[in-house]
């Protein structure tokens, strides 16, 4: 294994610390317990936006910190849960008197620690559960994981808490468009956890993973690897029949890369991706390509498309100013 690490016990606070020092503008780091909070001052009564989860995919959720996204968030080690007095913390630091809204990714650990930190709140709380995998049945035992639609919930909700609405109607916006939100991954390596010193699975030269999650684990089915246009059809297939768009419908599609798989490859996954809902009568009015949800240094990418009406375009081109997005400020 070669990795810029000192230590892996050391990595996330070397890391967070180059953050604070690259972003000093923009967000604050709180060491003990950690979470990455919003300089910027909100006004009274906007609804504090938290987020967090295993680090390991940045930039969510540390990189959306800021004017427009979130105003907190909380990371734990690699692929691991962030703990409940990390969320506490966040929560106390970052309400103004609106309330506070965690945007959580269905992951069990996820789910059952800011369920905790709910708890201990003595504020107005509520949570969205994104689940927008569709590689995986409704019926799953641990139900559709969280995976890059985060993305889109974060920026659609965060413009919402930014303009003053209310904690119902950004619980009621953030469960809207996770509904109309589906994404699906493939990935040509496995990851390499540092703690581990070794890829999370083996893959032959010949093959992929179809239908990946975010934290190295095996897909839904291992393929012969095939070229980009069949794969581009595998992902786009499974999430049409999903979403079932109509004709005309304006939607925004999001390539977003695992890691190490360069622009030049994903946007021409865009390009395949654009034909086939082109095809399809279906306006893509929206894009987003690069790297957002990854999974450390996996070869692969995901594709995501969110249904769109004219209130969810508006807040998507709405200001937003964090480390890893920014337009209109």
């Amino acid at each position: 294994m070669k990795k810029f690490i000192n230590t892996s016990e050391s990595l996330l606070d070397d890391s967070l610390h180059g953050f604070g020092q690259a972003h000093g503008d923009i967000i604050d780091i709180h060491p003990h317990p950690h979470f990455v909070q919003r300089v910027a001052p909100t006004k009274p009564g906007k609804v504090a936006l938290i987020s967090g989860g295993g680090s390991g995919h940045e930039p969510l959720h540390t990189g959306f910190v800021g004017f427009g996204m979130l105003d907190a968030a909380c990371p734990g080690q690699i692929f691991t849960s962030p703990t409940p007095d990390q969320m506490v913390a966040a929560a106390q630091e970052s309400e103004n008197g609106g309330g506070v809204l965690f945007i959580v990714k269905n992951y069990a650990g996820d789910v059952m620690n800011f369920e905790i930190a709910a708890e201990m709140l003595d504020c107005p709380c509520e949570t969205v559960l994104i689940n927008d995998d569709v590689s995986l049945p409704r019926t799953h035992s641990a139900g559709r994981r969280g995976v890059a639609g985060t993305t889109i919930v974060e920026k659609i909700v965060g413009a919402a808490a930014e303009q003053g609405a209310d904690l119902t109607a950004c619980k009621a916006l953030g469960e809207r468009v996770n509904r109309a939100t589906a994404s699906m991954g493939v990935a040509l390596t496995s990851c390499t956890v540092p703690a581990l010193g070794k890829p999370t699975f083996d893959m032959a030269p010949d093959e992929m993973e179809m239908g990946v999650g975010i934290h190295g684990e095996r897909g839904r089915e291992r393929m012969k690897l095939s070229s980009a246009a069949d794969i581009v059809e595998d992902l786009a297939t499974a999430i049409q029949a999903e979403l079932q768009p109509p004709a005309n419908q304006p939607v925004l599609l999001h390539v977003n890369g695992l890691g190490a798989t360069p622009l030049i490859e994903l946007y021409l996954i865009y390009n395949l991706a654009w034909q086939f809902w082109q095809k399809r009568g279906v306006r893509i009015d929206r894009c987003l390509v690069g790297n957002y949800t990854t999974s450390l240094d996996m070869a692969g990418c995901s594709l995501t498309l969110t249904l769109l009406d004219e209130e969810l375009i508006r807040l998507w081109d709405a200001p937003v100013h964090t480390a890893a997005l920014r337009w209109g400020c």
